[in-house]
């Protein structure tokens, strides 16, 4: 029987979280009795994640160095074999059982985006308010460079057609953050359907993203996204 969900989750430094998460996954897919494969990309962690992850039943590939999030996703979804992928981050801040929401749209779409801006999400434990300023500003950004019609392209519980999503990876730039916004652009910009749909989320305090570093470093990849693009959709 082939693997019928690839989990994709990449992680740095994510030792203190990532256990827990893969344990309440592995132990909910084997009680819906899907064929999955847990798969964790290190991206060139100081601390053992690696060997956490491994402990808890994943499938761990390893970065030598960091490269970024969207680099780490795109090496996991390229080595992943699943018809559909889950992209999750580290901390589950989207539980695992939200997939049941996602995987209804997945019948008329090529991608499907988890939301935290839709009147159905559900938010259990907010971002600091300069965090969802921030987002608020970044969906603005993108908006103006050609990503409409998304209330949220960055929560991290995306599911896809695997297909799909790795023809889509293969042609991924982006190496940080931003990458889910190139996701996004890509399907469209290939024919691909996307769709959006509320989930439940709460913020984990523990966060990768640096509150200037980060922001200004996606607004970077963003403008070069573009112009690498140029002339496409």
């Amino acid at each position: 029987m082939g693997v019928e969900l690839s989990v994709v989750i990449p992680a740095y430094n994510e030792a203190a979280r990532v256990g827990p998460g893969l344990l309440r996954a592995a132990e909910y897919l084997r009680g819906r009795g899907v064929a999955y494969e847990l798969l964790v990309v290190d991206d060139g962690s100081g601390d053992a994640t690696a060997d956490v992850a491994a402990g808890a039943g994943a499938r761990v590939l390893r970065h030598d160095r960091n490269r970024g999030k969207g680099a780490a996703v795109k090496t996991g979804v390229l080595a992943c074999a699943g018809a559909r992928v889950l992209l999750s981050d580290a901390d589950f801040s989207t539980p695992i059982e939200e997939l049941e929401k996602l995987e209804p749209r997945l019948r008329d779409a090529d991608l499907v985006v988890g939301s935290r801006a839709l009147a159905d999400s559900v938010i259990t434990r907010r971002q600091p308010i300069y965090r969802e300023l921030m987002g608020k500003s970044f969906n603005l950004l993108i908006r103006c460079l050609g990503v409409r019609g998304f209330h949220d392209t960055q929560c991290g519980f995306k599911l896809a057609r695997g297909e799909a999503v790795r023809a889509l990876c293969a042609e991924l730039t982006v190496a940080g953050f931003a990458y889910d916004v190139e996701l996004i652009w890509l399907a469209l910009a290939r024919g691909r359907r996307v769709a959006e749909v509320g989930v439940l989320w709460a913020n984990s305090p523990d966060s990768r993203v640096h509150p200037l570093r980060s922001p200004l470093g996606m607004i970077r990849d963003v403008l070069l996204m573009r112009w690498r693009h140029r002339g496409g959709r």
